[in-house]
């Protein structure tokens, strides 16, 4: 069998999905923690920024992003194959009825699979479209300098976003989904490799369930204290832009003092 016919078997479509899911959460570790910067303050945030978007001159962010598409179009793509083939097994499985053998994992995550993917699929996109190109903001106008280097002030944009209740509770139902995606994905993606038997997958799943509920609550808890503490973040933002605001004509380097 060689490669392409490999992948396009219902073994490698789970190897598939089962490596990008694995990769894709430790994607979405890694950006919870940058996003706990936000708690730092504006200075913190945007510099955390400013590096990303910096890396290899510019090119790291382009490199990251390729492969970020790539792997979430595998997940999905994988995914849906998966989805897709399941569904028929039962429909068979109504014209020859018997005992499944095992107990059963299904559960209301594992039956909305489907639906929570498609929605974190839609979600990516609005998020990318809100927070990397300020679609929906009114302040994308408001720079600031960092190394001397002009840029969007995102610790502002997202601040805005979450002075909305219909964008906050839109991100809880979201995050919600993601929490209940990973609930079943996480210890899923093991069992797809293989590398879950019956001695080790009780242990494997709980561990997974305890990544999910973390992630699923440090995502949840952001939006909502961000929220309720609205003024003070505005505030912080406020008064680090009187320090850091590109000021049009101005040498760069001059707008950032120390302070």
């Amino acid at each position: 069998m060689n490669l392409a016919a490999a992948v396009q078997s219902s073994i490698g479509r789970k190897l598939i999905n089962g490596i990008t899911g694995l990769l894709l959460i430790g994607f979405v570790i890694g950006h919870l923690i940058g996003n706990f910067l936000l708690l730092v303050g504006p200075e913190a945030f945007n510099d955390y920024a400013h590096l990303l978007e910096n890396i290899f001159h510019g090119y790291g962010i382009y490199l990251a992003e390729a492969g970020l598409t790539v792997f979430i179009l595998s997940h999905a793509l994988s995914g849906l194959s998966v989805w897709l083939n399941k569904w028929k097994a039962r429909q068979d499985g109504y014209q020859a009825p018997g005992d499944a053998g095992g107990k059963s994992k299904k559960s209301l995550a594992s039956s909305s699979m489907l639906w929570t993917g498609v929605l974190l699929l839609v979600f990516i996109v609005v998020h990318i479209l809100q927070f990397k190109f300020a679609l929906f903001d009114g302040t994308v106008e408001r720079r600031v300098t960092v190394d001397g280097v002009q840029m969007r002030d995102l610790f502002g944009i997202v601040i805005d976003a979450f002075s909305s209740p219909v964008w906050t509770l839109a991100y809880l139902v979201v995050l919600t989904a993601l929490g209940a995606h990973l609930w079943h994905g996480a210890w899923s993606a093991f069992q797809s490799l293989g590398l879950a038997n019956d001695k080790y997958l009780p242990t494997i799943t709980k561990a997974s369930h305890v990544v999910a509920g973390l992630l699923a609550a440090g995502f949840l808890f952001l939006p909502a204290y961000i929220f309720l503490s609205n003024d003070s973040f505005k505030a912080k933002d406020n008064e680090y832009m009187t320090t850091y605001q590109y000021q049009e004509g101005e040498n760069t380097e001059a707008n950032k003092t120390s302070g």
